[in-house]
């Protein structure tokens, strides 16, 4: 080998190895994804724990636990509904429980079952351990939970039987707490309602957690008009029950529109939002998104993931100030 194929050959392979030796961004630190956790608690409820921290969160971030719907599971409905896109647009964490076939042969959370919906049993028990394992693990901040159908009726249970672990709920296509109770079947509530007044709505979720005197989790309810699963009659129900438990009348102080649709906030006697829905007119049953990069978008369109041109992750965010930083 003469002297300058020689050298030649050393300076391609010094830049080789240089090439090797730099760090790229996706070898130096891996993306984020949804992980599983176990032995989080006794788990009376047998359910499953996932969860999604963005790289590099900052300890005492706010935590967000997401209930999947009937049929689903907890890494599709968090992709699909844009929780996790938002953990890493805003940086929080999102714990995301998922059903087991053994407990429910469709995937829904037992909502409607008095085992699984009273504080210290069942499923109950099982996402409230989730969350104290998560806010050990990431320090985290205030806690906020939401789910779609049987999920959000599995949200309002945590609000009314663990009303200190939570500042607020979110609930999409979902039942008022007791609802199964109140109507006499799990059916006649999602189809027809329960027949109760406000303070009957409210006296259900004060016995869930009998001598708590507050502060309760505020509330932001969406519901299609067009749901034929989970009629419309049931977030009249969410709105009777939830602004009787802060103290406040049914009248809206702001209705407006949001994304060209109906949009009403409800503040209590100091002046605070406490419960805010949206009405999506002609949507069907399932999770509203909006897909896409803009600010206000979210969400993968799917299965009961339906892109009606507003996110509702994104704006339960904005409710609870997730958006803040």
């Amino acid at each position: 080998m003469t002297q300058t194929r020689a050298a030649t050959l050393l300076t391609v392979l010094t830049a080789l190895l240089a090439v090797l030796l730099t760090p790229t961004p996706a070898s130096a630190a891996s993306a984020a994804s949804v992980q599983e956790v176990t032995g989080f608690g006794t788990n009376p409820g047998a359910l499953r724990m996932f969860r999604y921290v963005p790289d590099g969160l900052p300890v005492g971030r706010p935590v967000v636990v997401a209930l999947h719907g009937c049929t689903q599971n907890a890494a599709g409905y968090g992709t699909g509904s844009g929780w996790t896109q938002l953990a890493d647009r805003w940086g929080f964490s999102v714990v995301l429980p998922q059903q087991q076939s053994a407990n429910n042969s469709s995937l829904c959370f037992n909502w409607f079952q008095a085992g699984d919906i009273a504080r210290g049993q069942g499923e109950a028990a099982s996402v409230a351990q989730m969350v104290e394992r998560q806010v050990g693990d990431v320090g985290g901040g205030p806690v906020h939970v939401t789910g779609l159908s049987a999920g959000g009726g599995l949200a309002a249970v945590m609000m009314a039987a663990y009303p200190e672990k939570f500042a607020a709920g979110g609930i999409v296509a979902g039942l008022p707490y007791g609802c199964a109770q109140a109507a006499g079947s799990p059916y006649v509530c999602m189809y027809v309602g329960a027949t109760q007044t406000p303070d009957q709505w409210g006296d259900r979720v004060r016995a869930a957690r009998p001598g708590y005197a507050g502060p309760w989790p505020t509330l932001v309810a969406f519901q299609g008009t067009a749901d034929y699963t989970v009629k419309p009659v049931n977030m009249t129900d969410l709105v009777e029950q939830w602004t009787d438990v802060h103290g406040t009348d049914r009248t809206a102080d702001v209705s407006d529109t949001v994304a060209g649709y109906p949009h009403r906030v409800y503040r209590d006697p100091a002046g605070n939002p406490v419960v805010e829905t949206y009405s999506l007119t002609g949507m069907g049953h399932g999770q509203p998104v909006d897909p896409g990069s803009g600010v206000e978008q979210c969400g993968t369109a799917g299965a009961y993931v339906l892109d009606v041109n507003l996110c509702a992750a994104y704006r339960m965010g904005l409710a609870w100030g997730l958006s803040a930083g």
